[in-house]
């Protein structure tokens, strides 16, 4: 004869996976946009590459339509020049990292470097794309 005093226990798992699920998705989400950036920018690829340095950055980011990035606004070149000034005080422990599309003119790009160069910026970096292929570690 079956004893009716046990109780049959089972614990349904599938609600803790589901939420599981759902944390890993909200995690690499989250994790590939902070890695990319938030302007979008299509960097040119490099054969080689260099780790940057632990300082102050500030990033200069330059889209395809030429829009250029400052503290993630928009603005112009008349507004980067003054935003410069006012970092020039601190230009020796800044690093500026720049990030330009590869469509961007020349004439654009010269025009932020010879900025950068005449507030005194001397720790200057290009930021581009790394060529998986020609990539070696």
């Amino acid at each position: 004869m079956l004893s009716q005093d046990k109780e049959v226990s089972i614990m349904n798992v599938v609600p803790l996976i589901d939420i599981m699920l759902v944390l890993l998705t909200i995690v690499l989400v989250t994790s590939t946009f902070i890695a990319t950036g938030k302007i979008p920018v299509d960097l040119p690829k490099a054969k080689t590459s260099q780790t940057m340095k632990n300082s102050t950055q500030e990033f200069i980011e330059i889209d395809s339509k030429e829009n250029i990035y400052f503290h993630e606004k928009i603005v112009s070149l008349e507004q980067l020049d003054k935003d410069l000034k006012l970092l020039a005080s601190v230009a020796s422990q800044t690093q500026i990292v720049l990030r330009a599309d590869k469509k961007v003119t020349l004439n654009v790009f010269v025009t932020v470097m010879d900025m950068l160069k005449e507030k005194g910026f001397e720790n200057l970096n290009l930021q581009a794309g790394v060529n998986i292929k020609n990539h070696v570690r």
